[in-house]
């Protein structure tokens, strides 16, 4: 099976998890870090931090799930218009144009289209007024370090802790 992998940080890693793993399409679901290099400690010479950015891989099939799709609900839960440390990295570069243009779609959401005198709608790229920024950081990736075992599936191993997002609810309202 011909799978494909996208990668988003931002928020709580271990709700994104949750969120993204029971998606239909989507194959498998890890946290981890990001850009991670290995800090080595020499107590007990064991690998004491990952130094990088908290995120999850998200491994899907593209015959089931669209990658747009899967950042529709990454942005439906968190807020591309905050200052948050979001952000969307690929591995593949056939994936970068279709990131590019759904960003672009939700960096311009809000904006009125410019109109011409001959009533055409004209896409500017120049045009000043901008309604909200959007903070979403776009990159190819660089590493990907796996979070151990222990750490994988935290929420369902642990369903007693509180999370900020009603998941029960999301997952109900959540339709493909």
């Amino acid at each position: 099976m011909y799978t494909k992998k996208i990668y988003f940080s931002g928020g709580n890693v271990r709700e994104l998890q949750e969120i993204f793993t029971d998606i239909p399409g989507v194959v498998s679901v890890l946290i981890g870090k990001l850009s991670a290099r290995n800090v080595h400690s020499y107590v007990n010479h064991e690998l004491q931090t990952l130094e990088g950015v908290d995120s999850v891989e998200i491994e899907f099939n593209p015959k089931k799930m669209d990658l747009s799709m899967l950042m529709d609900v990454l942005f439906n839960v968190l807020n591309p218009y905050a200052d948050q440390n979001l952000g969307v990295y690929y591995n593949s570069g056939e994936d970068e144009p279709q990131v590019e243009l759904h960003l672009n779609f939700i960096a311009n959401r809000g904006k009125e289209p410019v109109v011409s005198k001959a009533c055409l709608t004209i896409n500017d790229p120049h045009i000043d007024k901008i309604v909200r920024k959007c903070y979403v950081k776009v990159g190819r990736l660089i590493n990907f370090v796996a979070a151990p075992e222990d750490e994988q599936n935290f929420l369902r191993k642990h369903p007693e802790i509180k999370t900020d997002i009603d998941l029960t609810k999301f997952k109900t309202s959540l339709r493909f």
